[in-house]
């Protein structure tokens, strides 16, 4: 295989990995929370000991660098529930990790009461509040219950605990962890004068399907297009055998 191959190649595993990013964005349209997600590609160049073609003492390849989350919010959606909360800005509530560990993150406000008095996300994973514990409500305190801007859970007048917002320095840190969360290093807890929360509804997602749909289209346009300068490479090698065949 010669060097063209290997660029080419390259060129079409980052189409690959754009496609696998945008059909994941499609079918995360209508998930609460969700931030779409872009891939980020590196140039890598490398230089040549001694080319016979001046013009071509470099070659350049297309890197996979990894996703970066597109941070715009996405719009209100009222549930009319009181519990239900949706982040007014950047940061993610932080939930306790399915199976121990560090904490996970969301964006998901959907919120319950299970059946020990912890507040909880709709996947069942507890809340944590500004301490890093749940948040526990007891069961004679559970009918008046609301959340105000700045997290604080309240039933009446008396303050059950706080929900954490946590952001980070570099989103980009910020990773799936494949079971509907994320995961994230150096977060900071942000105070009560920082918290903006509006009760009653959830953030749905960013994703906007016609970007996305043509985002597709473009993609398969740039494979076509890779695929054919393949195939004319290809009859050009055939070309050149052939008429070297003839002075053997």
């Amino acid at each position: 295989m010669d060097v063209s191959t290997y660029v080419l190649l390259s060129h079409e595993q980052a189409l690959r990995r754009r496609l696998d990013v945008t059909a994941n964005n499609m079918a995360n349209a209508s998930t609460v929370g969700f931030k779409r997600e872009q891939p980020v590609f590196h140039e890598y160049v490398e230089q040549s000991g001694d080319p016979s073609v001046p013009s071509a003492a470099t070659t350049s390849y297309v890197l996979d660098y990894g996703a970066i989350h597109d941070t715009s919010m996405g719009a209100f959606q009222s549930t009319g529930n009181p519990l239900d909360v949706m982040i007014n800005g950047p940061g993610y509530f932080g939930v306790e990790a399915p199976g121990g560990g560090d904490a996970a993150y969301t964006r998901a406000g959907f919120i319950k009461i299970l059946g020990s008095g912890d507040l909880a996300t709709a996947g069942g994973q507890r809340l944590l509040g500004d301490n890093g514990k749940p948040i526990n409500v007891p069961p004679e305190q559970q009918v008046n219950l609301s959340i105000a801007s700045d997290g604080s859970v309240m039933s009446g007048t008396n303050v059950l605990g706080r929900l954490a917002v946590t952001v980070f320095p570099d989103e980009a840190t910020v990773s799936p962890r494949g079971d509907g969360l994320l995961a994230g290093s150096a977060g900071r807890v942000l105070s009560a004068a920082e918290t903006k929360l509006t009760s009653g509804g959830v953030e749905g997602s960013n994703v906007q399907p016609i970007v996305e749909t043509t985002a597709m289209v473009d993609i398969l346009r740039s494979y076509q297009t890779s695929q054919r300068l393949g195939q004319a490479m290809d009859d050009l090698r055939k070309n050149a055998i052939d008429r070297l065949g003839r002075f053997t």
